[in-house]
């Protein structure tokens, strides 16, 4: 019986070990079935969102967003390439495309315009229409991808004068070091660069001494200063692999037109002469009249649109007011001409200086020399011109039939009876009375309570002080300042 019971125990203990086996496997393979599972479920997730994204990114279209450089260098050229690209940033712009047809112009706007691109996140590509010469040829080459129309050219960037003449070597220098520095940055042979602005680099069967290196569209090509040739924008996108994209244009409105306008050299120096006339021709006559109303008005067209674009900032802006009103206290307040005078004209120099110059309060570390030189010229030239004009003009205008005979050109001889002399005021001479206006000289005065036009023999008289008539010449009383 024993042997029948132990018999039975291990039959029983056999079975439940096999069942518990049984349950093991079956756990084991349930797990490992979960297992598989969760894994092709991710798969099958990722799967599908790379399918959709694929299918999106072939539906998405490539925003190009385009400008035009078609006109000269200049500082209304950099005023629409710093909003074109600020534009492109807030459309989420894939590419931006500049659409350049240049003979060059102004190179610290021209350095401006290549730094911007260098610095920029999006991808700037250049179609050449037809030229890219001096500085339009430093802009290009800072571009990642240059296009050429057939026919065009790109180089020649010498630095000359508004005659076309060359500048000595210090410029040439700094042209040569920026072409090479833009050329390494985008991966292009530096020593064909600054062959594009000194005739004396040598490059073996690419540019012969003596000459200033030019390409055409397939020479650029094959030496790397072109990466296609293209008849148009479409071709140009298509070429470089753009199939699906959509093209936003830049559009200026009438303000950055007008702005554009009013910052160029040209018209600021032009502002300025009408500014400093203005002054002039106001200091020449008592009151205020049309003079000083064309100076301020002058003024504000000036300096709005500086200020406008971060030129000109206030403290500049307030240096000039000051120096008018240094100007003013010289003249109108202190007889002669000394200290406050001096630092009046020196404060509106400098205040019309800085305004044309981009820098940041009163850090000038980074600030542009080569363009506060040329602005301190555009200022002392035009104010020297204008100073020339002013005086010629106020020695012309009463004599001159243009303006419908002012002055009378005829005389009164004394031989033929007439007498500039009138008993009543020669009588006057000795009177005393006191200044009812500023005699600077010219103004009114008050004797024996009649209101008469006096001129101060010298320097000027404040109103209210005691004058005495000394003389009658010419229609006008002189009188002096009394003590008593």
């Amino acid at each position: 019986m024993k042997s029948e019971s132990h018999i039975f125990k291990l039959f029983y203990m056999e079975k439940k070990y096999l069942k518990l086996n049984n349950i093991k496997a079956y756990i084991t393979a349930s797990n490992s079935l979960k297992v598989l599972s969760f894994f092709l479920f991710i798969f099958l997730i990722v799967f599908t969102n790379q399918v959709n994204a694929d299918e999106t990114q072939k539906d998405k279209k490539t925003k190009v967003y385009k400008f035009d450089i078609k006109e000269e260098i200049a500082p209304p050229v950099w005023r629409k390439t710093k909003n074109a690209f600020l534009q492109a940033k807030d459309t989420n712009a894939d590419l931006i495309l500049i659409h350049m047809n240049t003979y060059g112009g102004m190179l610290d706007a021209a350095d401006s315009i290549r730094t911007i691109i260098l610095h920029s996140q999006i991808p700037v590509y250049v179609f050449i229409d037809n030229n890219a010469a001096s500085a339009g040829a430093l802009i290009s080459i800072a571009c990642d991808s240059i296009y050429m129309r057939s026919g065009a050219n790109i180089g020649a960037a010498t630095v000359v004068d508004q005659t076309g003449k060359p500048l000595p070597d210090k410029y040439q220098s700094y042209m040569r070091s920026m072409m090479r520095s833009t050329a390494e940055a985008k991966g292009r042979d530096p020593e064909i660069a600054q062959a594009m602005v000194d005739p004396r680099i040598y490059i073996e069967n690419i540019s012969d001494t003596g000459n200033v290196l030019t390409f055409t569209t397939s020479e650029a090509i094959k030496h790397g200063y072109c990466e296609g040739k293209a008849e148009s924008i479409q071709e140009v996108l298509e070429d470089a692999g753009f199939h699906n994209y959509e093209i936003i244009e830049q559009k200026l409105t009438p303000l950055d037109k007008f702005i554009g306008f009013l910052i160029n050299p040209m018209i600021s120096g032009v502002l300025i002469m009408i500014i400093m006339g203005g002054i002039y021709f106001e200091l020449q006559s008592p009151g205020v009249g049309f003079p000083l109303l064309a100076s301020i008005i002058a003024a504000l067209l000036y300096f709005a649109p500086h200020y406008i674009e971060g030129l000109a900032n206030n403290w500049e802006i307030l240096i000039f007011i000051i120096g008018v009103i240094l100007v003013a206290v010289e003249i109108f307040v202190i007889p002669g001409f000394g200290v406050a005078g001096i630092a009046g004209i020196m404060c509106i120099i400098i205040g019309l200086t800085l305004s044309m110059v981009e820098n940041f309060g009163f850090d000038f570390l980074y600030i542009n020399y080569t363009q506060l030189i040329k602005s301190f010229f555009i200022v002392i030239i035009a104010t020297f011109l204008s100073l020339i004009l002013s005086y010629y003009i106020s020695k012309k205008i009463f004599t001159s039939t243009v303006f419908g005979q002012l002055a009378l050109a005829s005389t009164q001889q004394v031989k033929d009876g007439f007498t500039s002399a009138d008993a009543e005021y020669l009588t006057m001479i000795g009177k005393t009375g006191y200044a009812k206006t500023i005699l600077r000289p010219a103004g009114k005065v008050v004797i024996e309570d009649e209101i008469f036009d006096a001129t101060a023999e010298s320097g000027f008289i404040d109103e209210g002080e005691k004058i005495e008539v000394i003389k009658y010449e010419t229609g006008q009383l002189f009188v002096r300042k009394t003590e008593s």
